[in-house]
């Protein structure tokens, strides 16, 4: 087995098991808590108060969605590798803006486990710092789509759609699974930025942010279901037999 063949075999097996994390850390996250409920609309105080009452699952909840995060990154850069083996420079850009993603969504969800928990502590206890802490609080809010902590998950998530557009034609191939995995993926890019244009222009309230431009998600779990197939089917067998 020549060297090319392991790295493939890697490479695919990372992806395969990308996915399968993904999968359980995203249902996971449909029981922990990532905020107050009707976070849009909660008042400041009753976040302050909910965030101290339920500061370990939290913490657990935005630790579940760094792994998934970071799971999901990994099978698009796989994804990208297998771009890349039919459309070199558009597989390389696209795992470039699959880094500056994970980037763009790995500090708001450190600030998550990190900083939100200690500024609710403080602003709660009166501590050194309360004041500051009531001033930022807002500002991390996680629900309010204008926060700069939610402007950092959209930037993320854009960078996300940038990635499909560039991989989603070169990964059109003869199987059925990495033509549906193209197509997913190429409507969640289309779909995502036909979104951003019409926020830009208007046409989006702030608080149907979350319903449009999240639905537009649910079409990589179409791509992830196929590419799992995708990459499950480059098994060891079939590279010895083709080396």
């Amino acid at each position: 087995m020549s060297h090319e063949n392991i790295l493939d075999q890697q490479v695919n097996r990372w992806g395969f098991w990308s996915v399968i994390v993904f999968i359980i850390t995203s249902a996971l996250s449909l029981y922990l808590p990532l905020d107050i409920g009707n976070g849009y609309a909660a008042a400041h105080l009753d976040r302050v108060a909910w965030l101290q009452e339920n500061r370990g699952l939290f913490i657990v909840g935005w630790v579940n969605q760094i792994v998934s995060m970071l799971t999901l990154s990994g099978a698009f850069a796989a994804t990208a590798w297998v771009a890349a083996s039919r459309n070199t420079f558009c597989g390389i850009l696209g795992a470039f803006f699959v880094a500056m993603a994970t980037m763009a969504f790995i500090i708001p969800k450190f600030i998550a486990v990190w900083t939100i928990p200690m500024l609710a502590n403080a602003a709660a206890s009166g501590a050194v710092g309360s004041e500051m802490a009531h001033s930022l609080l807002p500002l991390l809010n996680v629900s309010i789509p204008f926060s700069l902590y939610t402007s950092l998950d959209y930037l993320g998530f854009w960078l996300y759609a940038v990635f499909a557009l560039l991989v989603a034609g070169p990964l059109y191939g003869e199987g059925l699974s990495a033509r549906i995995a193209s197509f997913s993926l190429g409507a969640f890019g289309v779909i995502y930025h036909l979104c951003l244009l019409a926020f830009l222009a208007g046409g989006i309230e702030p608080s149907d942010i979350e319903s449009y431009f999240l639905s537009t998600t649910l079409l990589l779990f179409f791509y992830l279901v196929a590419m799992c197939v995708v990459f499950r089917g480059a098994k060891p067998s079939d590279i010895d037999a083709n080396s």
